[in-house]
């Protein structure tokens, strides 16, 4: 069997008040059941949709649950009961179909209500009715200032919102407060009777309800009679018994953990003593360690004030430096340039010389070839000469002193 999560209602599991109190909303629209086809939208673990079936025509519960659905279908078997997974916004039914629809403890837990609500009047035949219940948001968050708010619920209604709600989609509405209240009941030991019940007549005041319960059409409905449900389980003394002892355990709890609170704080005070007198030391520490830095500051404030002096006087040495070495490299550049002029000078003096030499070694062959070629027609007429005077023509005129004399 499922487990109660607080989301759904689980047979069994479920605190008797609670449980009557969502037994109840069904018992009170089993009235309008009779003979009718019949949807439970919300079915949750089939309960409610069992109940309107012993008097429906035909009941089809939904719920958007899978798991819900299947604990339904195997804990609550009828002819005339079935259980169907689907989403209340977006139904899986044809139009017109269905005479009553119910809707218990849903619509607060949907992000889009009005979803809910179009498919509904989609659904209805002309002339159906339509019952939802929601709590009243001024009642349900004060009885849950321990628990904080209800992690399933999605939008909780203050009376007048939940009627202007409704009336965007059904015209006629007839609305009821659910209310727990105290009763005696006189119930025969032997034997049975019938019932009487006395009522006290008051006008109850919605902002002072449990729930709202409202039966809505798109038609005019007539009658709305109250109902009361008193059932067998719910003794309020007993109950009020119960509840005294579950609040005297609590007590006795909370006097535990009280004591145990009281011993944890004096330990708590004595180490926030310690802690205190720790973090007074150390708050001593800091103050001095920042008047170190303080002073620290101030020295290096001193020292930056004398490396920008120092940094200054450097780079006025440095332009003079750089005043000198642009001298320098004015001078050098002057004298390379009057260095470079005398190099060419000097080698176009030594290029003049070089073409004269040449010239002149020129003048000097030239001189030798003459020279040797004179010498060479010396040596030819010397030649010619002493073979002339050699001749025997020469020698016998020389002997009678006769031909030329060569000296």
């Amino acid at each position: 069997m499922a487990e109660f999560t607080g989301e759904r209602v689980i047979p069994g599991k479920v605190d008797i008040d609670l449980w009557n109190e969502h037994l109840s909303r069904y018992l009170f629209a089993s009235r309008l059941a009779r003979g009718k086809r019949v949807i439970d939208l919300g079915c949750g673990a089939g309960y409610g949709s069992a109940e309107l079936a012993a008097n429906a025509a035909s009941v089809i519960g939904v719920d958007v649950d899978p798991e819900a659905v299947t604990e339904a279908r195997k804990n609550y078997v009828r002819p005339n009961l079935q259980f169907d997974v689907a989403s209340l916004e977006a139904l899986p039914f044809a139009d017109g179909i269905f005479e009553l629809g119910v809707c218990f403890e849903v619509i607060e837990h949907l992000t889009d209500y009005r979803k809910l609500l179009s498919e509904v009047r989609r659904v209805l035949a002309p002339g159906g009715q339509f019952i939802v219940s929601t709590p009243n948001i001024k009642f349900y968050a004060e009885s849950r200032k321990r628990n904080g708010p209800n992690p399933f619920h999605e939008h909780e209604f203050e009376f007048e919102e939940f009627r202007s709600a409704l009336s965007e989609y059904f015209p006629h509405q007839a609305f009821f407060v659910q209310n727990h209240a105290s009763g005696l009941v006189f119930l025969p030991i032997e034997g049975k009777s019938g019932t009487e019940l006395r009522l006290e007549a008051s006008t109850p005041n919605p902002d002072e309800a449990h729930f709202f319960v409202a039966v809505c059409a798109s038609t005019p409905m007539i009658g709305g009679p109250s109902y009361v449900y008193v059932p067998t389980a719910a003794n309020v003394l007993r109950e009020r018994e119960h509840h005294i002892e579950r609040l005297e355990a609590e007590l006795q709890t909370k006097n535990e953990w009280l004591a145990q609170t009281t011993e944890k704080h004096q330990l708590l005070v004595d180490q926030f003593r310690n802690l205190k007198t720790e973090i007074e030391a150390k708050n001593q520490w800091a103050l001095e360690q920042n008047a170190r830095v303080d002073q620290a500051s101030k020295e290096i404030e001193r020292l930056e004030s004398e490396m920008d002096q120092h940094k200054q006087e450097a780079l006025s040495i440095i332009s003079g430096y750089e005043a000198e070495i642009a001298k320098h490299v004015n001078w050098s550049r002057e004298n390379e340039s009057k260095l470079n002029a005398q190099l060419a000078s000097i080698a176009a003096h030594v290029q003049k010389l070089d073409e004269e030499l040449r010239q002149a070694h020129a003048q000097i062959d030239s001189a030798e070839a003459r020279a040797m070629a004179e010498q060479t027609k010396r040596q030819e007429a010397e030649a010619k000469l002493a073979a002339v005077e050699a001749s025997r023509w020469i020698r016998m005129g020389k002997a009678f002193g006769l031909g030329p004399k060569f000296s």
